[in-house]
Parts: structure tokens; sequence; C-alpha cells
């Protein structure tokens, strides 16, 4: 179609080979001109076999970006590299879907602000959660006052992480690597869905904090945690609680859950459910936010559904995470190991309705006398960060 954008990924495995099948998809359906790829490392038979007739893929970002000349590049690589990428591209003429966590502080934030309004170019995030069809349901049900006011805002997650997925690359489960920071702790990685969604729905995605407190825990001899809990507070906005684990029985469907003087609604948002006061309400289906921002570019009255400026809040918390102390080890009473070799992973015994009760209240591990979080181990386990308005 004309103005089809020129469209590359950086990244070719792991995340991102989902991108290289996405693009290739866009690509047939004519919405945009697959041109190329980058990865420092050697690519894999099936990220080639993705890539169509005349694109290659490159040794870094400013020979895809001189060579390949695109419009829209994907920024799929772990995330201690998004930020220098990211400029790269930005830089040298190109709009932008960056993974997550997009940051890792908020001057990674600011500079990408400040380059995307000097240079009149495009940001938006790969939090798929906003691209829900749910979301705009939500927010008309508490703009009607379906909820009543808005008191606060939990969320919940709780998965099995095994020995395998912090063996899969070497920056797996680290705060830092070769002194530049990674922040894979599970609010700030795996579910850092659960964090950007639950400001968002909150209304201050685009805020700081008044007040961070952190509540940081660990069941392996890592640096990042693999059990967190977060509070938020802003000024004039509703608080938020987040909790979350990596080391549940079983995998739990991760949810926002809004708090109402009148009412609750819940979100699933990797299933795209919403039921607003115990009552299922049926939405559209998800929006592709590759496809979004295409449709952005050559349209830019259709909304884009995940811009950077919509991801303050959220930098707000990986830059609190990656300065807090290191986790408090959750003592070894209360984990069990369950599976041997690739597949072992640690339990802690009723983390899944943990983080649950966290959300449903509003309140911190510690504050619901969970044995492990209590206030002996407090002052390693918490960490606030007063943040000016």
């Amino acid at each position: 179609m004309p103005g089809t954008a020129r469209l590359a990924v950086v990244g070719t495995s792991g995340y991102a080979f989902t991108y290289l099948q996405r693009a290739r998809d866009l690509h047939e359906e004519g919405w945009a001109e697959f041109v190329g790829a980058c990865d420092i490392r050697e690519p894999s038979s099936q990220a080639l076999a993705l890539l169509p007739p005349g694109a290659a893929v490159h040794p870094d970002v400013d020979t895809l970006m001189r060579v390949a000349t695109p419009d829209v590049v994907v920024v799929a690589t772990p995330p201690h590299a998004h930020r220098s990428i990211a400029a790269a591209v930005l830089r040298a003429g190109g709009d932008l879907l960056i993974e997550t966590p997009p940051v890792l502080d908020l001057n990674g934030y600011d500079e990408l602000m400040a380059l995307t309004t000097r240079l009149g170019r495009i940001c938006q995030t790969g939090f798929q959660s906003f691209g829900s069809g749910a979301l705009p349901v939500l927010a008309g049900a508490i703009a009607r006052g379906e909820l009543g006011e808005v008191t606060g805002v939990g969320a919940a997650g709780a998965w099995v992480r095994t020995d395998a997925y912090y063996a899969r690359n070497p920056w797996a489960g680290r705060r830092w690597l070769d002194g530049e920071a990674v922040v894979d702790g599970a609010l700030t990685n795996p579910f850092s869905h659960a964090v950007a969604t639950a400001v968002l729905v909150a209304g201050v995605a685009e805020r700081d904090p008044a007040d961070i407190a952190l509540e940081l825990f660990g069941t392996r001899d890592l640096e990042a945690d693999d059990t967190a809990c977060l509070r938020l507070r802003f000024t004039g906005g509703p608080e938020i609680v987040v909790a979350a684990s990596l080391c549940a029985e079983q995998d739990h469907e991760p949810y926002v859950v809004v708090h109402g003087t009148e009412g609750r609604a819940k979100f699933w948002y990797k299933t795209h459910r919403l039921e607003i006061n115990d009552e299922h309400v049926p939405v559209a289906p998800p929006t592709d936010l590759l496809r979004n921002l295409i449709m952005h570019r050559a349209d830019p009255g259709t909304r884009l559904l995940a811009p950077l400026s919509q991801t303050r809040a959220f930098a707000s918390v990986v830059q609190a995470v990656r300065d807090a102390p290191e986790p408090a080890p959750i003592p070894e009473g209360w984990i069990r190991t369950v599976g041997d070799g690739p597949g072992r992973h640690p339990v802690v015994r009723g983390i899944g309705e943990e983080v649950a009760v966290a959300a449903e209240r509003l309140a911190l591990f510690s504050e619901l006398g969970v044995p492990w979080a209590g206030p002996n181990r407090w002052w390693r386990g918490v960490h606030r960060v007063p943040v000016t308005p």
C-alpha cells in the first residue's frame, strides 16, 4: 500500500523472535516492508527464514539504520541495551517500539522523551496490556462513577520460574551486569505489566510518585528479587499496591483490581478478561502494538496506545528497585524445592494466596503478618524512596 513503513527488528532470539514473526506477517499483509534485522550474535536458521527476500541481519544498529533505512524499528534486546539502541534509532530518524522494561531509570526516560520531542519521532512501548480492549471499557465505567470514587488499585501475580529460566542468558536474575543496570526483578521484568497497567488504570502513569515502599525478597542466590511487594502513593491519586512472586506452586493468572467506594473491577491483563462489580463484561479483541504504531504513523488520528509518556511512574519504580538494598532471604523453612535439573524450582508456602490478599487489602506483606516478612526483616526488605512531585 502507498506509504508502507519500512520495518526492522533489533534482536533475533528470545522474545525478539516473536517480533520477527509479527514483522513478517505485517510484510505479507502489506502494512509494512520488512527490510532487515540486527543482532550481535549469529541468528538462527529459524530467524533467517522469517526474513523476506532482500532483507538481511546486520551486526550493529548503526549499520542497520544506514543500509536498511527503516522507518520503524523494534528494539527487543536485553533491558540494559534498550536506552542506547533506542537513542541511536531516534537520532538516525527512526520511530520506535521498545520492549519492556523500556528504560531502567528516570534519566533514561527523560533522555528518550527529549529525543522524541526534539526530533519529532514516535516511541511506543511493548506493554501489550495497553492494547487491551478492556481498558477503554474500564476507563468508561470509572468515568461514569460505576465504582464510586476510586480509592486504590491492586495487582497480583504468581508464576513458576525454574532453574532453566535463570540459566537462559547472562543477565537473568541480575541487578547489574558489567557495570550496567539490568534490574531483572519480579516487579520490573516478569510482572512489569502488572505495575505499568496498575498505574495506567489509576490515571497516574505520567506522574512521579510521592512515595515508594518496597519489600524485596529472594529464595535463590541471585542479585535480584524473585518475590516482592510495592506500594505507590501519589499526591491527589489513589494508592497502588502490587505483589508478585516467581516462586508459586503453579502459575496464577495475573490481574489488576480497582477498588472503589461503590464497587470494584478486576482485569486479567494477559487474557483480557474484565469483570465490573462481579459481572463479566465483553470487550473488543486486543490491538497489536506494532500494528498500532504503524497505523498511527499513517494516520495520526489513530491514538498511540502505549506511548513512552505513559511509563514515567513505571520508570520511577524500576529506579527504586535498582537502588534498593539487596533482597532479604526468605527462611528455608518457608521454601520447598520441586523437581530437579533444569526444571527445579523453589516454592514459597502460600505465596499464591499472599499476593492476592495484598492486592485485595492494598497492604504490604509485612502489614499482612506474613511471617517471613515480619518486623525483624523490615529494615532489609523495605526501601522507601521519597520523590519530589
